[in-house]
C-alpha cells in the first residue's frame, strides 16, 4: 500500500465545510461520486476498489446476457442461463462487497503503522500487528480473483448459447475480469512484498491462477471476436 490509510469505509460524500463527509458503500453510491473520489486526493478509494468494481461490472455484463437469452427459442438452455443469471447477480454483490472490505483493510494498515514502538514489547506488538493488517489486506484482492475466476467461468460457459445479438458483452465481461485480475495482483504483490516469507508464501497459488486468468481471458476475447468477425 503505497499511500497513507485513514479511517474510511465506502465513498467520501462531501459535506459543506466545516462537517465531516458521509460514507457510502459503492453499493449506494452514484457513479458521479465515486469518480471524483477516486480522482481526488485522498487514499481512498484507489486501486483495490477499482479491481473490485471490474469484477462487479463483469458479472453484471454476463447477468445482462443471460436475461437476453431467456427467448422462446432458448428454451431448451433455460436452466443453463437461469443458474448463470443467479451466480452472476450473487457475484456482483460479493464484488461490491469486496470494494468496501478493500477501504477497511487500507484503514487496519495505517492503524497499526501508528502504534507505539517505544519499547521491544511495542515493537514486536506493532511488527505483529502490522503483518496480520497486511496478511488481510492481501486476502482481499485475493478473495477478487476469486470472483474474477467465477465470472469468467459464467461467461465461457454462457458464450455458445448466449443470445448472439450481445455476444460482444461476453467479450467485455471477459476483459472485466482480467483487468479485475490484474489489478489485483498489484495490490497482492505490494501486501506480500512487507511480509515475511513464510506469511507471503501462502499467497503464491493465487498470483500462479492470476496469470491463469488473464490467459483464458485472453482466449474467450478472441473467441468473441472470431464470432463476431464471422
Amino acid at each position: 500500500m503505497d499511500r497513507e490509510p485513514v479511517a474510511w469505509n465506502g465513498i467520501r460524500r462531501r459535506t459543506p465545510k466545516g462537517k465531516p463527509p458521509v460514507s457510502q458503500s459503492f453499493a449506494e453510491a452514484t457513479l458521479a461520486q465515486y469518480l471524483s473520489d477516486l480522482a481526488a486526493k485522498v487514499p481512498a478509494p484507489g486501486g483495490g476498489a477499482v479491481a473490485a468494481l471490474h469484477a462487479a461490472q463483469g458479472a453484471a455484463l454476463v447477468a445482462m446476457v443471460a436475461r437476453y437469452t431467456t427467448r422462446a427459442k432458448d428454451a431448451d438452455n433455460r436452466p443453463v442461463v437461469d443458474r448463470i443469471i443467479e451466480a452472476a447477480d450473487a457475484a456482483r454483490q460479493r464484488a461490491l462487497a469486496l470494494a468496501d472490505a478493500d477501504a477497511a483493510a487500507f484503514t487496519a494498515v495505517g492503524a497499526a503503522y501508528k502504534l507505539p514502538k517505544d519499547t521491544p514489547e511495542q515493537v514486536a506488538a506493532r511488527t505483529a500487528a502490522i503483518n496480520d493488517a497486511l496478511v488481510q489486506a492481501a486476502k482481499v484482492p485475493a478473495a477478487v480473483v476469486d470472483e474474477a475466476d467465477e465470472i469468467l467461468t459464467l461467461a465461457a460457459e454462457l458464450l455458445p448459447i448466449g443470445n448472439p445479438n450481445v455476444v460482444t458483452d461476453i467479450g467485455a465481461a471477459a476483459d472485466a475480469c482480467r483487468a479485475a485480475a490484474g489489478s489485483s495482483q498489484l495490490n497482492i504483490e505490494i501486501n506480500v512484498g512487507s511480509l515475511p516469507a513464510a506469511e507471503g508464501d501462502r499467497f503464491a497459488p493465487v498470483l500462479i491462477r492470476i496469470d491463469e486468468l488473464r490467459a483464458r481471458a485472453d482466449a474467450l476475447h478472441a473467441d468473441v471476436l472470431h464470432v463476431v468477425r464471422s
